[in-house]
């Protein structure tokens, strides 16, 4: 049976499946574009995926989702301004016998963009990762992330622990920490700027298909130009006179809360899964901001050695998107943790 034909159980006892795929659209006229289909077939991925939309009270968050959905499940979770295909050269690489199932955090992809007048707080991601896995019906789950991604898993870790066994963190740590004297600075930048935005919204740009690749690869100097090709052709859409990008502006503002290194700390200390974290050396390893050798960040690595479970730490050579760029880089070391046993500590 072709895989992209199996329905996808969810709570409501309704199924999803590939054609079956119609989202609601989004904030601005724009249609879902068919450019890429044409254009980028050197981005063809190997493996078949299929579509899926769980909806929510403001829309719909969608997802894609690999292999049978009776095999064991992973959340797939991707990085700021990303989307759910960040993972389409790696997943094909790991063992079959799981079920990925990866969905664009709201405001990015082709998930829709939170209602007007609500920034992006961080904390709801976490339940957006909650609406995603109660549809699915998924009580036992492991978590693939990068980045961003990553500092969602380990705080649904934190604070939902009987419902993870492993957590995957590539080039991130799993928290984002703020120190507790500067709080007061975040919320205050958070509203001033939303309220901003509101105040003077724009137009989304529009590029020609060239324009949009070179402004995507200028942002984020981490992804290879086929890197870069694979994220657009889920990043962008068609508009009359050109393509523009997804993604909602609100997403690039800063979030008005977030969570100190001592409650960092001590929402760490629930995880009960195992950990692994693969970090890029030309990654976050190399800036200084995210030094592994200083607070708060050698501390949050102390936490995950704590742990009653076990914790693995890996490097590898590549960038911040290694996963995307050379997914073989770090596929063999996922799919060992993947199927390994959880009872012994390194």
């Amino acid at each position: 049976m072709d895989r992209c034909k199996i329905g996808v159980q969810l709570k409501e006892n309704t199924f999803l499946h590939s054609h079956d795929f119609h989202p609601d659209p989004l904030p601005r006229p724009v249609k879902q574009m068919p450019f890429f289909s044409k254009c980028i077939s050197t981005a063809a991925v190997k493996g078949l995926c299929c579509e899926l939309s769980f909806p929510v009270p403001w829309g719909h968050i969608a997802a894609k989702a690999w292999n049978h959905p009776r095999g064991r499940p992973v959340l797939c979770l991707h990085g700021w301004a990303d989307n759910a295909n960040t993972f389409d050269r790696l997943i094909p690489l790991l063992p079959e016998e799981f079920y990925y199932v990866a969905f664009d955090f709201p405001g990015h992809g082709v998930s829709s963009h939170r209602p007007p007048g609500i920034p992006y707080y961080f904390t709801e991601y976490v339940a957006d990762m909650r609406r995603v896995t109660d549809a699915l019906n998924w009580n036992r789950f492991s978590i693939l992330s990068h980045s961003m991604g990553a500092n969602v898993g380990g705080l649904f870790c934190s604070i939902f622990p009987k419902l993870v066994d492993k957590l995957i963190i590539l080039d991130g740590y799993g928290f984002y920490p703020i120190a507790a004297d500067a709080v007061q600075e975040q919320l205050q930048k958070a509203i001033d700027e939303l309220l901003k935005l509101e105040k003077e919204p724009g137009s989304p740009r529009v590029y020609t298909p060239d324009g949009a690749l070179k402004r995507l690869l200028q942002g984020n100097e981490s992804v290879s130009e086929e890197s870069a090709k694979i994220l657009l052709q889920r990043g962008s859409t068609e508009v009359a006179e050109g393509l523009a990008f997804t993604r909602d502006l609100r997403i690039n503002l800063p979030t008005p809360l977030r969570i100190t290194t001592e409650q960092c700390l001590k929402l760490q200390k629930n995880i009960t899964a195992a950990v692994l974290l693969i970090g890029a050396k030309d990654g976050l390893l190399k800036d200084e901001k995210w030094n592994p050798n200083k607070p708060p960040f050698s501390l949050i690595l102390e936490g995950y050695h704590s742990l009653a479970n076990q914790f693995r730490l890996e490097k590898v050579e590549g960038t911040h998107h290694v996963h995307l760029n050379q997914p073989d880089r770090v596929a063999g070391i996922i799919s060992e943790f993947l199927r390994m046993g959880v009872s012994s500590k390194l």
